[in-house]
């Protein structure tokens, strides 16, 4: 018998309570003492202004339009995706991400990917299990917040994190452009932000704009959600990254067996990511 090499779930009561920053996915006390900052700051057009809509109202629609919170409630503790592509995400953190920095990892889980190896001043956890998050080592604090009925105004502070992390999320955004917004908002300038995603996704959870798109269209459609919000770079597409981090053989063996199970052959999920920076101020 293989074993999937996940650990145990602990009870919800045990989570070490201090990593928890605050629960804002009902507009916690927290953010409703600091909503007239966080208004003033969104009105505002210029850098992090929302240029346009990207999606129209029937692209922003799921098939499943239960509160994401519900459908969320339980705890997966699963990889989405395989080892190959798990691997090439590391290693994209790796290269863009400074040692040292602060980072946010936007809809995150029991895993980061990020790289093992190196240290991070920082690291903030997003998402909407608190029993997910916790398993999550990595994470020295996180909150819990709805994006899809509050996608602004994040109770976080502006110019504050060098990278903000979005894996084999992005196709649940239902208001992207707003989500992105506040990315520009909380990154330092010059900081980057980095989506990466694969084929797999929860179908009846994605947007219509998703759903009906091949890959590349998926590229371009999170390209237009950076260029929808003033104050971010060209954004850059990628199928591969340079030396692709390594896997153990324990995890080339269990991604053959896993993709033979699933399609009937050994073919990695297709690796792609979007990225872009904060333009520094002049």
């Amino acid at each position: 018998m293989i074993s999937t090499g996940l650990r145990p779930l602990r009870p919800a009561q045990v989570l070490p309570q201090k990593r928890i920053l605050f629960d804002t996915s009902d507009r916690s006390r927290f953010f409703s003492n600091h909503r007239s900052c966080f208004t003033r700051c969104a009105a505002q057009e210029g850098p992090g202004s929302v240029r346009r809509e990207v999606l129209t109202p029937s692209q922003r629609t799921k098939l499943n339009p239960q509160d994401d919170r519900y459908w969320y409630d339980k705890p997966r503790l699963v990889h989405h995706s395989d080892a190959i592509f798990r691997s090439q995400v590391t290693q994209l953190y790796r290269e863009r991400i400074p040692a040292g920095g602060t980072v946010l990892d936007l809809c995150s889980s029991w895993v980061s990917h990020l790289p093992p190896d190196v240290e991070y001043a920082k690291i903030m956890g997003h998402g909407l299990n608190a029993v997910e998050l916790g398993e999550n080592k990595r994470l020295s604090q996180f909150f819990i917040r709805n994006l899809n009925k509050q996608p602004n105004e994040w109770a976080l502070e502006s110019d504050s994190f060098d990278a903000v992390l979005i894996c084999c999320s992005v196709q649940y955004f239902q208001q992207p452009e707003r989500v992105f917004s506040e990315i520009f908002r909380v990154l330092k300038p010059g900081g980057v932000c980095l989506v990466t995603f694969t084929h797999n996704l929860f179908y009846e959870k994605a947007v219509a704009a998703w759903r009906d798109g091949s890959m590349y269209s998926r590229t371009q459609l999170v390209k237009q959600y950076f260029l929808a919000v003033d104050g971010f770079t060209e954004p850059e597409a990628l199928t591969s990254v340079s030396g692709r981090a390594s896997l153990s053989p324990f995890e080339a063996a269990a991604t053959v067996v896993q993709k033979f199970f699933k399609t009937g052959s050994s073919v990695a999920d297709p690796f792609h990511a979007v990225v872009s920076y904060k333009l520094k101020r002049n």
